[in-house]
């Protein structure tokens, strides 16, 4: 292929482009870089206020480059970013899967696509098809739709096909797969240690699930797969993205890199170099990260340009990957989709048999004690922060983000709330009388010395102590006798249900 002009390739490289920036309104820079062809910006929480400001800013987006992506990780559950305020009014994907309704889960995904698209986003950075194998996962647990292979592909599919509904293109993560790792890529390159032919039977099918489902794009990990490519991570690997995803599963969709300033990218070369490496491997739209500068993004074009001029990056592969950017723009505007008015989705969400679904998902040990609460008795309330993985971020959750949305007297009287984040066990008990219901609720229980140390004290002084976790329990539930599977508002809601009204779920170990 002969060398295309400096004019085309500079715009086609800025079309592979997805930064994040601070603030409610559009930098200038940002809009001149929009003018000039960069594919589109990543919204993060810092983006968004009221519905009337987001929808603004894509006005302002849209009005410097029309073709721009509007991404956003909304995955309408524990990760959130237009509900970062006041917590997820969406049951989230664990407890979607335990309920294994896929129309419901169709229902959910559609309502989250007439949310983004009120507010006018394009693209969100889901569903997570990420089988959650490992109980020790740092990051995914929750997000996932369960640790069957089948229920997670048949899920996915219905996701893919509720909110693409609505307009919004999925973009369905993470491939090839971050369920069965025990670290975070934030923070570090996880190694899963696994075949093809154990890939193919677990983590490809729900990829394949969302392929057939016409995913419009499926987001990279950073994972190192050594028996597939014993260097590179996914994100940066020719042999996971080209000959893997592109041709054993025939995808032909854009492919989009989890965000480059991750470790699990970056941390040996730079964003910019993992730039060029990216695409080269066969990503066509790049998500650099949450806080980018002008500054930083003329470093990582100019580094692309360079890796051209050198020929270490063919410019055909740059400019094949601006046409795909560029068609998601084209199917935006072609795409038959169903519209759901926010009144709508508002009244699907206060559904009481919704309600009632989630409540029933709940797994609930044998011989638990429920409700806990009873007319004029008194319950303290433990909730225990733990500091969030990167992906879920500062948000209310589980009951006290519903007491507080609706007023604590609203929801649940005689309640005393208790918010710890690192407290001294013994002083906690000695300031709770002995005889008061006591219910300790938090994440992850298994996996934090500190609630571990709470929970024992207390239980060593009272066998009916109860304990919640919000999050993907341990397989055999030692510090969860109810096991939520998710953390939004709405499972929130639900729990107060459950704690507080007769009739409960039975003691299961799904």
């Amino acid at each position: 292929m002969s060398p295309s002009p400096a004019g085309e390739l500079a715009r086609a490289i800025s079309t592979t482009m997805l930064p994040g920036f601070e603030g409610h309104t559009l930098p200038e820079w940002v809009a001149r870089r929009l003018r000039e062809g960069m594919g589109g910006v990543c919204l993060f929480s810092t983006n968004i206020g009221s519905p009337e400001q987001v929808r603004q800013l894509t006005s302002d987006i849209l009005a410097a480059n029309p073709d721009a992506v509007i991404a956003i990780d909304e995955e309408g559950g524990d990760v959130t970013r237009l509900h970062h305020e006041v917590g997820s009014p969406y049951p989230g994907n664990g407890i979607l899967g335990r309920i294994d309704d896929l129309e419901l889960t169709r229902r959910v995904a559609e309502g989250v696509g007439a949310e983004l698209h009120a507010v006018g986003c394009t693209m969100t950075f889901a569903p997570d098809a990420d089988i959650n194998s490992n109980p020790n996962n740092p990051v995914i647990g929750t997000r996932s739709f369960g640790t069957d292979a089948g229920r997670v592909a048949r899920h996915t599919a219905a996701w893919v096909e509720g909110i693409q509904a609505a307009g919004i293109a999925a973009s369905t993560k993470h491939f090839p797969g971050h369920g069965d790792t025990a670290n975070d890529s934030h923070l570090s390159l996880p190694v899963i240690d696994r075949s093809i032919d154990e890939l193919r039977e677990r983590e490809l099918e729900p990829f394949r699930a969302a392929i057939a489902a016409g995913t419009k794009s499926i987001m990279t990990s950073h994972i190192l797969m050594p028996q597939i490519d014993p260097e590179l991570p996914a994100t940066l690997s020719p042999t996971i993205l080209q000959v893997l995803l592109r041709g054993e599963l025939g995808y032909d969709g854009v492919i989009v890199s989890d965000a480059l300033d991750m470790a699990g990218a970056s941390a040996l070369t730079g964003i910019p170099e993992a730039a060029v490496r990216a695409i080269s491997a066969g990503c066509d739209l790049l998500c650099i990260g949450t806080a980018n500068t002008d500054e930083q993004m003329g470093e990582i074009i100019a580094h692309v340009a360079d890796a051209v001029a050198t020929g270490r990056l063919e410019d055909h592969r740059v400019l094949d990957a601006a046409e795909r950017v560029l068609g998601l723009a084209e199917w935006k505007r072609t795409a038959s989709t169903s519209r759901q008015s926010p009144a709508a989705v508002a009244a699907m969400l206060a559904e009481p048999k919704l309600r009632e679904d989630v409540r029933a998902s709940f797994s609930v040990r044998e011989g638990v004690k429920l409700p806990v609460m009873s007319d004029g008795a008194e319950t303290h309330l433990i909730v225990i922060e733990s500091v969030p993985n990167a992906a879920v971020g500062h948000l209310p959750w589980g009951p006290q983000a519903e007491r507080h949305a609706v007023g604590p007297g609203a929801v649940w009287p005689n309640l005393t709330e208790h918010l710890v984040f690192d407290c001294d066990a013994e002083q906690l008990l000695a300031g709770i009388p002995s005889d008061d219901n006591v219910i300790i609720v938090g994440q992850n229980h298994h996996r934090s010395e500190l609630n571990r140390k709470i929970i024992d004290t207390f239980r060593a002084r009272n066998a009916d102590t109860l304990v919640v976790d919000m999050a993907w329990p341990s397989p055999d539930r030692e510090y969860a006798d109810v096991a939520t599977f998710g953390a939004s508002r709405l499972a929130g809601r639900a729990l107060i249900d459950l704690l507080s009204q007769p009739g409960t779920p039975t003691g299961d170990a799904r």
